[in-house]
């Protein structure tokens, strides 16, 4: 499946007040809840997830992807365009030697 496909049908789905405030507390909200998934398998599991812990995980990154895509709509653009963009940046970033480090303009 391509991006922009999930995009659009994830947004079949969408039922929520209009603009940026829901998808991106969502987002928060499911991102803390797939760290806790893995936060408990570090402390109960010395960090070895099972596969059910791995299906668990996959389920939230699922949701977090949904409230991506309900951002970038919000935000009138696509998916594949922030994947490109994202690839781009990282690949002038590795190529001038700065993957690492902080600072968003480095």
């Amino acid at each position: 499946m391509k991006l922009n496909d999930y995009q659009h049908r994830a947004n079949e789905t969408a039922i929520y007040p209009e603009g940026l405030n829901y998808p991106i507390l969502g987002l928060a909200g499911e991102a803390g809840e797939l760290c806790n998934k893995y936060k408990k398998i570090l402390r109960d599991k010395g960090g070895e997830a099972g596969t059910t812990d791995i299906d668990h995980m996959a389920k939230e990154l699922g949701d977090v992807l949904w409230y991506v895509a309900q951002i970038a709509t919000e935000l009138e653009t696509d998916l594949e365009t922030i994947a490109r963009v994202n690839l781009m940046k990282l690949g002038d970033r590795k190529d001038r030697g700065v993957l690492g480090g902080s600072g968003d303009e480095r």
